[in-house]
C-alpha cells in the first residue's frame, strides 16, 4: 500500500479531526488507518493522507513489527491502530472504537471489555466468600493501600468495624443489587487514617461474568457531602446570631455574618479564636476550646474591642460515630453589636459555595431559595431562572426533565406533613435543553427552618454518576462478549440458550489454526479470526440467531427453528456455505476447513446443549479434517468413558501395582549370534479393559497432558531393570520409544538423573518426524540424555516423511527399519530392493540398522545375507515380561 503523502485530503469534518486530536493528545505515536466514505485514511498526529488501493490492509511494516491493535466492533474491521514503539493505553482504542463505530451507524455499539482495574471511580470485585479478587486504582488510591495488601485478603480482615457494608455484599453475592449505606472507612495503614475519616457511598451488583461468580462493589468518597452538612448544621441549627465553626485545635474555619460583624477588621478564616478577641488572655480561650473539645460545652465572658462583652459558648457538633469532631462557637452578646440570624442567606450560600457539588436549597413549599453553581452547571441553566419559583415547576418550562429509571417524573415530598424519613436517596435520568442526558445520584436532607417553628427546607446533592453507569455497562456487555470479535463468549450464549426458543446449537473449530499461527502471526490470524466471526455473525442475524467465539479459533452458533425443524446435514452445509470462501489474514486469502459439531436445543433447556454440541466437535475432530457429527447420547458416555481412562492411567502413574508394567522385546545381532539389546515395550492392564498396547495408551496420555510423567516413569523403570541385569547380561543395552510432540525440557525428568549415577542411560528411539519438527526443550532433553550414556536411534524409517539432511544433524547410532519393510520378505522382489537399498545407505552414513517386525525365519536369513546388523520380531522372541526375558536369556 502506497502513501499519497503529498495530497492531503480535503478538509477534515468533525469526524476527521477528532480522530486526529485523539492520536495527538494521548497516542501522538500512533497511526490509524481507517476506511470512511469509500476512501481509505491514514491519520496520524500531524495530518490525514488519502491511500491508494481501496484496502483496508495493514502495511508489511505494521506486520513486521512495532504494536499493531485491530478496531473491531461486532465482528466488523473499523481499523487499525499501529505503534513502533510501546501500544498506547487501552483506553485510546476504545475512544477510536467508539468513533468509528459511531459513524459507521451499522452496528449494534457492542465495545470492548472493561476490566475493572480500569474503572475511573473506586471500584472492587469480590468472589463469593468476600475475598478480593480485582480492584481498580482509584480504590487503592482511596483506601491508600497496594494491590499486594489488598489482593486475595477476605473483607472483614481488610475492612473491619462495617458491619453494614458487609452484610449489603452478602445480599449482592446472594444474586441482590443493593444500595449501600454511608459509612467511615475504619482506619488503614497509609490509607484514610493518615488523612482523617474518610466517608464512603456505594453500590454492590452480582456479578456472574465467565471468570467465574462474585460482586462488583462500587464506591465513592462522599466525605466532602458530610462536611457540607456538619458545616450546615453548625451554621443553621442554632439560629444563634454570631457563629463561628472551629477545628478541634480552635482555628476558624467558618463565621456566619454575624460574627464578622460582631468582630469588624477580625482576620478569619484561618485565625485562632483567641486572636479575634485580643483583650482576653489566650490562655483563657485555650481552655475553653479544650474544654469543648473533650466532650463540653464550655462557656466564658470575655470583653469586646468595641466595648462590652459576649458570653461565648463552644460545643462539640457532628459528633458521629468515628467522625472527626468539630467544633461551633455561638456568641450571646450582652452590651454589644448583635446580629439576628440570616435564616437561609448568606451562611447557607456560602456553605454552598465551600466545594464543587452540585447542590439545591428549597423550602417548605417546594421553592428555590439557593442553587451552587455545579447544580446550574449540571442542569443546565441559569441559576438566576431556578430562585424564587417551585423547582419542578421551573425545570418544566425550562424543558429539563428529572424522571426515575422507570419514567416517573421527579416529586418533592411535602415537607409539612412531618412523615418524611431522611435521607432521602434516588436515582434520576436527566435529560437537558440541549437533548444532553445524564444518569444523577439525589440525595436530600432536611434542614431546619428560617426561624423557630418554621417548616424545614430541603437540601438536594446531586451527583453525576454517568460515568459509573457507562462503566458498569460496558462490564456487564464484556462479561458476554468477546473482545477481539464482538460475538458472544461461552456466558453470553448459554443466557441465549437458557432463555431462547428452540432450535440447534452447532460448534466448530479451524482446522490447523495452530500452524497458521505460527505461520502467519498473531496479528494476522487476529484478522482471519474477525473475518470468521463477520461471516458466523451476518448466518447468525439472517436466521434470527446467535454467535459466539467460544475461544481461540472455537466458534459456535444458535439458529432457532423459524420454521419446520432443519436437518443436521443442512445447518452444517449453511455453515460450510457461510467459509466455504478464503478469509483475509492480513495480506493473504486463507481457505479454511473445520470440524463440525451439531446438536439440538429444546425449549426451556437448562444449557446443556452447548454442551452436547462440543462432545458431537470432539467426535467430529476425532474423524479427522472436516468432519461434521451430530450428538447421540452415547456421546457422552464415550466422552465419560475416555475421561475415566484417562484419571485411571493419572492413579495408575501416581502409585504402585496400578497395573503398568514394561516388557521387553530382545535384538538379535546376526553376525554375532548374540542377544545385544532389549526394547522396552509399555503395556497397561486395566483392570476392566484388560491388557491396552501403547496404541491406546499414547494418545490417551498425550490427550491427558501425561506424556513427560509417562516418559519419566518407562525411563525410570528401565534404568533399574537395566541395572539388575547388569552383572548376569553385561552386554545388554535397553532402549525407549519416546515421542518428542509438544513440549519438552529436563526439568520433569529430574528424578530420574540420580537413578543413573554411575551406570548409562536407556538409549533412545525417536521418529524421523520428530526430529523434522522438534518441540521447544527437545534438543535439550535429547543432550542430557546422552550425557548420561543414552544413544539416539531413529524408529520407524521408511515410513512417514523423512528428511536426510536433517536427520544428518543428530549423532545417531542407527536406524530401525519399519516393519512394513520387512512384512513380505523373502517374496517381495521390490522389498529387498528397497531394504538393500537402505543397508547400503546406512553403511554410508555410518549408521547401524535394526530390522523391526522379522516373523520368520526366511525373513532373518535373507537379511542375514543382505548384511542387516541386527533384526528384531517373533522369528527372535515375542515381547516378554521381565522374569520370562530374563529366564529365556540364560537359556540362550
Amino acid at each position: 500500500m502506497n502513501t499519497s503523502s503529498l495530497t492531503p485530503a480535503a478538509p477534515p469534518p468533525t469526524l476527521h479531526t477528532a480522530l486526529r486530536e485523539v492520536l495527538r493528545l494521548y497516542a501522538p505515536g500512533a497511526t490509524l488507518l481507517t476506511a470512511l466514505e469509500g476512501e481509505v485514511l491514514r491519520v496520524g498526529a500531524d495530518g490525514i493522507a488519502r491511500e491508494t488501493g481501496g484496502e483496508l490492509v495493514p502495511p508489511d511494516a505494521w506486520l513486521e513489527g512495532g504494536e499493531l491493535t485491530w478496531l473491531t466492533r461486532g465482528g466488523t474491521l473499523l481499523g487499525l491502530m499501529w505503534c513502533e514503539g510501546a501500544a498506547p493505553p487501552a483506553d485510546v482504542a476504545d475512544l477510536l472504537t467508539l468513533l468509528l463505530g459511531a459513524a459507521r451507524g451499522d452496528g449494534d455499539g457492542r465495545e470492548a471489555d472493561v476490566l475493572v482495574t480500569q474503572f475511573p471511580l473506586p471500584a472492587a470485585w469480590l468472589r463469593a466468600d468476600l475475598t478480593f479478587r480485582q480492584v481498580s486504582r482509584p480504590f487503592l488510591e482511596l483506601l491508600g493501600l497496594s494491590d499486594a495488601q489488598v489482593l486475595g485478603r477476605p473483607l472483614r480482615e481488610l475492612l473491619p468495624g462495617m458491619p453494614a457494608l458487609a452484610a449489603g455484599l452478602v445480599q449482592a453475592a446472594a444474586g441482590r443489587t443493593v444500595s449501600l449505606p454511608d459509612e467511615p472507612l475504619p482506619p488503614a495503614p497509609g490509607g484514610a487514617a493518615a488523612r482523617g475519616t474518610v466517608w464512603v457511598r456505594g453500590e454492590a451488583r452480582p456479578s456472574f461474568g465467565g471468570a467465574g461468580a462474585g460482586v462488583l462493589w462500587t464506591l465513592r468518597d462522599v466525605t466532602a457531602e458530610h462536611r457540607q452538612a456538619e458545616l450546615l448544621e453548625a451554621l443553621l441549627g442554632g439560629h444563634a446570631t454570631p457563629a463561628a465553626l472551629l477545628t478541634p485545635g480552635g482555628t476558624v474555619l467558618h463565621a456566619s455574618p454575624g460574627w464578622h460583624d460582631l468582630l469588624p477588621g477580625a482576620a478569619f478564616p484561618g485565625s485562632p479564636l483567641w486572636a479575634c478577641f485580643p483583650e482576653t488572655p489566650p490562655e483563657t480561650l485555650q481552655a475553653l476550646v479544650r474544654e469543648a473539645a473533650q466532650g463540653g460545652p464550655a462557656r466564658a465572658r470575655v470583653p469586646l474591642a468595641a466595648g462590652g462583652s459576649v458570653t461565648l459558648s463552644v460545643r462539640q457538633v457532628a459528633a458521629r460515630e468515628n467522625a472527626d469532631p468539630l467544633l461551633v462557637v455561638e456568641a450571646g452578646t450582652e452590651a454589644g453589636p448583635g446580629t439576628p440570624g440570616d435564616g437561609w442567606g448568606g451562611a447557607a450560600a456560602r456553605v454552598l459555595a465551600l466545594g464543587d457539588h452540585a447542590a439545591l436549597l428549597v423550602d417548605h413549599a417546594g421553592r428555590t431559595q439557593l442553587v451552587s453553581e455545579r447544580a446550574a452547571e449540571l442542569l443546565g441553566l441559569e441559576a438566576s431562572r431556578l430562585l424564587g419559583v417551585p423547582l419542578t415547576r421551573a425545570l418544566g418550562d425550562l424543558g429539563v426533565r428529572l424522571h426515575t429509571p422507570e419514567g416517573a417524573a421527579l416529586s418533592l415530598p411535602d415537607l409539612r406533613a412531618g412523615s418524611l424519613t431522611l435521607p432521602l436517596e434516588t436515582e434520576l435520568l436527566l435529560v437537558r435543553p440541549d437533548g444532553g442526558g445524564r444518569h444523577l445520584e439525589v440525595r436530600g436532607t432536611l434542614l431546619p427552618g428560617e426561624h423557630p417553628g418554621a417548616p424545614p427546607g430541603l437540601l438536594l446533592t446531586l451527583r453525576d454518576v454517568s460515568a459509573l453507569r457507562h462503566a458498569q455497562a460496558r462490564l456487564r456487555h464484556g462479561a458476554r462478549h468477546d473482545p477481539l470479535t464482538g460475538l458472544l463468549n461461552r456466558a453470553g450464549l448459554r443466557e441465549t440458550l437458557v432463555q431462547g426458543a428452540p432450535g440447534t446449537a452447532l460448534c466448530l473449530d479451524l482446522d490447523g489454526f495452530g500452524a497458521l499461527n505460527a505461520a502467519l502471526g498473531r496479528t494476522a490470524c487476529d484478522h482471519l479470526l474477525i473475518g470468521v466471526a463477520a461471516r458466523l455473525g451476518d448466518l447468525a442475524d439472517a436466521r434470527g440467531g446467535r454467535a459466539a467465539r467460544l475461544g481461540d479459533d472455537a466458534f459456535a452458533l444458535f439458529l432457532p427453528h423459524s420454521g419446520p425443524p432443519e436437518t443436521a446435514d443442512l445447518l452444517a452445509g449453511a455453515v460450510r456455505a457461510a467459509l466455504a470462501a478464503p478469509v483475509r489474514a492480513g495480506r493473504q486469502a486463507v481457505p479454511l476447513t473445520f470440524a463440525l459439531g451439531v446438536a439440538p436445543v429444546s425449549l426451556g433447556t437448562d444449557g446443556a446443549a452447548l454442551a452436547n454440541a462440543e462432545i458431537a466437535l470432539a467426535h467430529a475432530r476425532s474423524r479427522g479434517r472436516a468432519g461434521t457429527s451430530t450428538f447421540t447420547p452415547g456421546m457422552r458416555e464415550e466422552v465419560a468413558a475416555t475421561f475415566r481412562l484417562e484419571e485411571a492411567l493419572r492413579e495408575a502413574l501416581a502409585g504402585e501395582e496400578k497395573g503398568l508394567t514394561l516388557h521387553y522385546q530382545p535384538t538379535l545381532h546376526l553376525a554375532s549370534g548374540r542377544v545385544t539389546a532389549a526394547e522396552a515395550l509399555l503395556r497397561w492392564a486395566h483392570p476392566a479393559l484388560g491388557e491396552l498396547p501403547p496404541s491406546q495408551v499414547l494418545p490417551l496420555a498425550a490427550r491427558a497432558g501425561l506424556m513427560a510423567p509417562l516418559a519419566e516413569w518407562v525411563l525410570g523403570r528401565a534404568a533399574l531393570q537395566g541395572q539388575a541385569w547388569r552383572e548376569t547380561h553385561p552386554g545388554l543395552r535397553l532402549s525407549v520409544n519416546l515421542s518428542l510432540r509438544g513440549r519438552w525440557c529436563p526439568g520433569p525428568l529430574e528424578g530420574l538423573w540420580p537413578l543413573l549415577a554411575g551406570h548409562p542411560a536407556p538409549d533412545v528411539e525417536v521418529s524421523a518426524a520428530c526430529l523434522l519438527d522438534p518441540g521447544e526443550g527437545t534438543l535439550d532433553l535429547l543432550d542430557t540424555l546422552r550425557e548420561h550414556g543414552a544413544r539416539l536411534w531413529v524408529d520407524d524409517f521408511g515410513e512417514g516423511t523423512t528428511s536426510l539432511s536433517t536427520l544428518g544433524r543428530f549423532p545417531l547410532t542407527g536406524i530401525k527399519l519399519h516393519p512394513n519393510l520387512t512384512a513380505r520378505l523373502p517374496g517381495d522382489p521390490r522389498g529387498v530392493t528397497l531394504v538393500e537399498a537402505t543397508l547400503d545407505l546406512a553403511r554410508r552414513l555410518g549408521w547401524q540398522v535394526t530390522a523391526v517386525g522379522v516373523e520368520t525365519a526366511a525373513a532373518l536369513e535373507l537379511l542375514r545375507d543382505l548384511g542387516c546388523d541386527a533384526v528384531q520380531g517373533h522369528a527372535v522372541c515375542p515381547p516378554l515380561d521381565p522374569e520370562d526375558l530374563g529366564a529365556w536369556l540364560r537359556e540362550r
